[in-house]
């Protein structure tokens, strides 16, 4: 019976990880839940788009100017869109009376499906299906969430591939907005 106590005890030894096991653990962990977003500049024209709102009522890309608007790709069986909903919506919210905007385009739900997601999730802010004049404005994007910040111009400035965060819509979208109020 000696003997196999300290067998007990090696195969304990052998099953504990070590520190930096744990730690890519962890860093594995921290990616999985929030991975990175690669955040370029692009400062360049949007050709005119239109979408057609679920409930029938047609959005012009000419209706937005003058606001800073997060154009936002998105599906509602992606995880990472589903987290970052919450963080648009509190955004949208805190920032909305100073002139910014949100239009969420899914890149393959129906106008029904949209509008019962958004719905259920208790989202205001706009969201419609992708289009041809979509695709042409801004590239035919099948990464989500993939989002697009536009200024009062009509300029594309900024293309997150990746989920957003508060911290980085503050970044990008308060300098656009600050911009947008000067005479």
């Amino acid at each position: 019976m000696d003997r196999q106590a300290p067998k007990k005890l090696k195969v304990s030894k052998k099953w504990t990880p070590s520190p930096l096991t744990l730690i890519l653990l962890g860093l594995i962990a921290w990616l999985w839940f929030r991975p990175p977003a690669d955040v370029s500049e692009e400062n360049r024209p949007a050709p005119p788009w239109q979408v057609t709102l679920p409930d029938g009522r047609l959005l012009t890309s000419d209706s937005l100017k003058g606001k800073v608007v997060l154009v936002n790709f998105w599906a509602t069986w992606c995880p990472y869109c589903r987290k970052e909903k919450p963080v648009i919506d509190d955004f949208w919210h805190d920032t909305r009376d100073r002139g910014f905007e949100v239009v969420s385009i899914s890149i393959d739900d129906s106008p029904e499906k949209i509008a019962s997601w958004m719905q259920d999730k208790g989202y205001a802010f706009m969201a419609a299906p992708t289009n041809a004049s979509v695709a042409a404005a801004f590239g035919n994007v099948t990464s989500v969430p993939t989002s697009f910040i536009v200024d009062v111009e009509g300029r594309i400035r900024h293309k997150i591939a990746g989920q957003v965060h508060y911290p980085r819509l503050e970044k990008l979208v308060a300098p656009l907005l600050a911009e947008a109020k000067q005479p």
